[in-house]
Formats: structure tokens, sequence, C-alpha cells
């Protein structure tokens, strides 16, 4: 008996050992992995050719809205979690002129509180939104990819700036206008469609399109147009009635910021025609005629009936 409990108790521990070192055995390989994926890293950052960077060129940005520039990145070492990476934008000029940096007070006070990373870097998306767009807010600007260390976070040596790839704001002083796309004419009582569309670089802060004539028909679609530029676009349905022939319709578009711009055209409303006005003359008409039809034939039977009473009495 004793023997037994024995025996069992020495499978017990068997087993405990074998699961704690299959689990130790488990660790050593998923650091292993890191290693050699952070080693890989390292290795490609040494060549430009390792590293590549989609980025715009130049982009549209207005002037007191915002602008959002696309980026993206890839690094042959394969994707790293966001944690082992730290993105920058930096002038082209000076690499130490941040304009974005996650220390702000690494951030030129210019830019301090106006702009923002979007992207996740673990998924290569090192998109940048610039807000309270200024005049001088030019460039151009390039993105920096750093290796930092999990444990404390700091970088390392290796890191790469994609001088070749800046994205270059052209400076918009006066808000775009809206265009409007709409038949020439309306028809009474029939339904009237009329679309205003706006061209910007802002999809986070997008415009707001708005009509001066109600309608509980408004539809709004925001559009991907590539290079940074997007399409919002308003579709407004009214039914015209004879009193809105040569109204005014205005489409305006606000910008964050507050910029407006509007856009007016003249609404020319057709007339639904009808027979009335041929109709109630012509019932008129026939209606006095066949009145005045009815008095001659009774005049003449009377003027009759006169005539042989007259002669009657003439004979007599």
């Amino acid at each position: 008996m004793v023997s037994e409990i024995c025996r069992d108790k020495q499978l017990s521990r068997s087993s405990v050992n074998q699961t704690s070192q299959h689990q130790r055995r488990m660790a050593k390989q998923k650091i292993m992995k890191e290693f050699f994926l952070l080693f890989a890293v390292i290795c490609s950052s040494v060549s430009s050719d390792e590293w590549k960077a989609t980025v715009v060129k130049s982009i549209d940005a207005l002037v007191g809205s915002c602008v959002v520039v696309p980026c993206s990145f890839s690094h042959t070492g394969g994707n790293l979690p966001s944690s082992r990476l730290r993105g920058i934008w930096h002038e082209k000029n000076d690499k130490k002129s941040n304009i974005y940096h996650e220390d702000p007070i690494l951030i030129k006070d210019d830019f301090k509180g106006r702009t923002k990373m979007l992207g996740e870097l673990g998924q290569n998306n090192c998109t940048l939104e610039i807000t309270q767009i200024r005049i001088h807010d030019n460039g151009p600007f390039c993105f920096q990819v750093e290796l930092v260390r999990t444990e404390n976070n700091d970088p390392t040596k290796d890191k790469f700036s994609f001088v070749e790839d800046c994205v270059e704001l052209n400076m918009i002083t006066e808000p775009p206008k809206p265009t409007l796309i709409q038949p020439k004419t309306a028809t009474q009582g029939e339904p009237y469609i009329v679309t205003c569309s706006v061209i910007h670089t802002c999809p986070t802060h997008v415009p707001k399109l708005t009509w001066n004539m109600d309608s509980t028909k408004v539809i709004v679609h925001h559009k991907d147009i590539k290079h940074g530029n997007w399409e919002t676009q308003s579709i407004l349905t009214v039914i015209p009635e004879e009193k809105d022939d040569n109204r005014e319709i205005t489409c305006t578009a606000e910008f964050n910021g507050g910029l407006k711009s509007p856009e007016t055209f003249t609404l020319h409303v057709k007339r639904i025609e009808n027979c009335n006005h041929i109709i109630i003359p012509a019932v008129v008409g026939i209606g006095t005629a066949l009145l005045f039809g009815i008095f001659c034939i009774f005049m003449e039977k009377k003027y009759n009936m006169w005539n042989r009473l007259s002669r009657l009495s003439r004979r007599q």
C-alpha cells in the first residue's frame, strides 16, 4: 500500500516536471523568435533598400482647418508590435525639428498640440493629422521610425528617416467652393434632385454641407478619391411648387475651423399645363349659345302665335 502511494507521488512529480519543462521550452522559443525578428529588423535598417515608405508628395491644406497626410511603411524584417517602434515626423532640413513626437517636450513649439499620429505603427501605418493649419506649415515633412527597447522604451541606434519620401503642404487661404449638379428645369409637383459636393483633405473632420431649402430627403456620402483627397457629397430631393419658380437655392460647405463657402443657383419651375383655361370659356360659350338658341325658338313660337291670333281677330 505504501509503495503504491510513493509510486503515485513520483508519477505526479514527474508529470509536473514535464509540464514545467514544456512551458520553459515554449517561453525560450518565444524569446528566441522575438530576438531573431528584432535582429532581422536591426540588420535590415542598415540599407535603405530594406525600408520603404509610401507618402503623398504634396497635399492641399486649408489655412485654419486641418489636413490628414496618408502614410505607410514597410521593412523586410516583418511586422513588429507598436511597443517596439517609435514614429517621428520632422522637418526635412532638420531631423531634430520634430513636428510630431510621442514625447510632447520634443515637439517644436509651433506644432505642440496640433499634430497626432492616426495609424498603428505595428500595422505599418504612419498617417499624420495636423490641425489649426497655419500659413507657414508648408514643410516638407518626413517620417522617421525608430526601434526601441521594450523594458524602458529607450531608442536603440537603429532608426531610419524617409527623407526621400517627404510631404509638402500646399497652403490654401480660401475654402473651395462646392460643386452643384442639377437639371436645368424642374417640373411642378415632381421630384427634383440636386447634388452638392466638395473636395477636402481632412477626413477626421469632414465639411458640413447645408441647404437653404427645407427637405426631409437629404443623403450624405463620404468618398476616398485617393492621394489624400476626399469628397463629401449631399444629395437634396425636393418637390417644387409654382411659388418656387426663380427661387435661389444655396449649398454651403462649412469646414473645420469655421470657414464657410456657399454656391447658389436659380431654380426654374415648369408649370403643369391644364385645360381649364380652354374648357371653362368653351362651356360658357356653348351654354350661352344654347340659351340664345332656346330664346330664339321661344320668341319665334310666340311671334307665330300672335300672328295667328291677329288673323282670327280680323276675320271676325
